[in-house]
């Protein structure tokens, strides 16, 4: 039988004058876009051309939101109320859902951004509110959320289809976290070096943590960082890496209901 997986990327992370990534390209590797809500990145015309491409491939859309920091990328930790917390990922996901539908498509998943997301990763506080504010939307919306994290138990306790995601382009720390991008190494690079770790994390079913043992959870989907240097060059080294190791690559609705 044929493995599945997703390989999914954020992107529509441009705005106004300033052009980040590579979309387009990316969107003929990918199955899932990420797409900013303008929180961090994106911009109304942005968001809508990136739906306008990943409709047109036929790569499945989820909203990115963020905490409200343009200047820091959305990378910079903090302090909210969780009633405002929920609001604000509502906020986002309804500005994604008016644009995809406007164009006949439609916002299958959410995944939220940067330190947003490694925050609901470590507190379950935050993780609850943003599964809260996901299934407030629609309970048939699937959250995307780091394997093993809070937010992917948050996600599965409210009842929300949760697809566990692993990185291709970071590295990871004991307990299963992201390694904080203040920390050398924490970005990887090298195609080969993140195709390596995907494949890695799939052959165990664990994240590989750096003393060898591991962590076990079930893996749906891997990022690449759509902003990343070398970001396409990894996921085309990812996606030759998982074809031959006899995976086929889906969108994120398609493996997560298989």
């Amino acid at each position: 039988m044929t493995k599945q997986i997703n390989l999914n990327a954020d992107m529509g992370e441009s705005f106004g004058a300033y052009s980040i990534g590579n979309d387009g390209a990316m969107l003929d590797v990918v199955g899932t876009a990420n797409i900013a809500c303008g929180y961090h990145a994106g911009d109304p015309l942005v968001m809508a051309e990136t739906v306008r491409l990943a409709l047109a491939k036929g790569v499945s859309i989820g909203a990115h939101p963020a905490f409200p920091d343009l200047q820091g990328f959305g990378r910079r930790r903090m302090s909210i109320s969780l009633e405002e917390l929920a609001a604000m990922v509502t906020y986002q996901i309804g500005a994604l859902k008016g644009i995809a539908e406007s164009q006949g498509g439609c916002v299958t998943h959410v995944k939220p951004h940067g330190a947003l997301n490694n925050m609901a990763c470590e507190d379950m506080g935050m993780a609850q509110a943003i599964a809260k504010a996901v299934q407030g939307m629609s309970p048939a919306l699937m959250l995307l959320a780091p394997a093993g994290s809070c937010l992917y138990q948050a996600g599965l306790e409210a009842g929300l289809p949760t697809a566990a995601e692993i990185f291709a382009d970071r590295t990871y720390q004991e307990n299963g976290n992201l390694t904080p991008r203040s920390s050398p190494g924490a970005v990887i690079h090298d195609p080969e070096q993140s195709a390596d770790q995907v494949l890695s994390f799939l052959k165990a079913g664990k994240i590989m943590t750096p003393s060898g043992s591991g962590i076990e959870t079930p893996i749906h989907s891997i990022c690449v960082h759509g902003d990343s240097e070398g970001a396409l060059a990894i996921a085309n080294r990812v996606t030759e890496k998982l074809k031959d190791a006899g995976y086929r690559l889906v969108g994120l609705p398609e493996v997560l209901n298989n």
